[in-house]
């Protein structure tokens, strides 16, 4: 009889154990602080996708009877030194952040993910040149590097977006490389080499779809990044410029008034927090989701 009620629960714990990972929720939305990543993430992008629509006020109109007032019903958080609306400023600055953030992760991926490819591929002397060229850029601290070729070109948004991607794009050649000389030796691509396939298929078709995984995990991380450095490029006049509504000009107009007015710099500088927090998080849950040693483990 023992044996007998043994052999009929099993298929019963079977079952249940199909039926509870069949809804298991994917990997990637397991953990509360990454959909809470997205969220945030997701509560910007609208804002700056639908900022005409969302904005009570326009961002730039100046209003000097209604100039540093504190938060109300009507200016939810506060109004500025010249009469705008702080909250319209800081709708239209997720579209300055998030624009920054995105243009500099896809040209400094791009960049670095060439560089990284044929570093790894060809290897000899065109390893060595490229990896010394990575060193030099290594070799200076990002935001002081960010600076002085802001500072090169002229203070703008633009050239402080270039600055940043040309200070971004050695982690990009560094982490494609790395991946690519453990997948050099692999089986696949052995067996592409001996049916005479091409260095630039191999790398197309099966380098660089098996390199993607740590590249998301680190373009998330970069574009909170990118927004921080570009703020404090602002910050310090050599990126976006007066009267834009963008985060780091925002506060840096804003510290005159911090011991009477603590609204001006403290709101953008909540919006920073929040989005560059945002990114982090949805960073870990790609390393957590996409790493083979974690995933069992989620």
């Amino acid at each position: 009889m023992a044996e007998l009620s043994q052999t009929s629960s099993v298929p019963i714990a079977l079952r249940d154990e199909i039926k509870r990972k069949r809804w298991r929720a994917p990997a990637l939305f397991r953990s509360p602080l990454t959909v809470a990543g997205f969220l945030i993430v997701g509560i910007f992008l609208f804002a700056a996708i639908a900022a005409p629509l969302v904005a009570p006020f326009d961002p730039n109109k100046q209003q000097l009877s209604a100039r540093l007032k504190p938060p109300t019903s009507e200016h939810l958080l506060g109004t500025d030194a010249l009469g705008r609306d702080v909250l319209s400023r800081i709708v239209w600055g997720a579209r300055v952040s998030l624009t920054i953030g995105l243009v500099v992760v896809i040209s400094a991926s791009i960049v670095g993910t060439l560089v990284g490819l044929i570093a790894g591929y060809v290897d000899g002397f065109v390893d060595d040149a490229l990896m010394r060229l990575t060193d030099i850029f290594f070799a200076f601290p990002s935001l002081i590097l960010a600076m002085a070729i802001a500072a090169a070109l002229g203070p703008s948004l633009t050239t402080a977006m270039i600055a940043i991607a040309v200070v971004t794009w050695p982690v990009y050649a560094r982490l494609v490389r790395g991946q690519v000389l453990s997948l050099r030796k692999r089986e696949f691509v052995e067996a592409a080499e001996s049916v005479g396939a091409s260095g630039a298929r191999i790398i197309r078709k099966h380098l660089l779809p098996n390199s993607l995984s740590p590249l998301l995990v680190q373009a998330s991380f970069d574009m909170g990044g990118a927004i921080l450095i570009a703020a404090g490029l602002s910050f310090i006049g050599f990126g976006a410029q007066p009267p834009l509504a963008e985060w780091g000009v925002m506060i840096s107009e804003g510290r005159k008034y911090v011991s009477t007015h603590p609204w001006l710099p403290l709101f953008p500088g909540l919006a920073i927090l929040f989005t560059v927090a945002a990114f982090n998080l949805i960073g870990d849950g790609l390393r957590d989701a996409l790493d083979p040693r974690l995933r069992g483990n989620l």
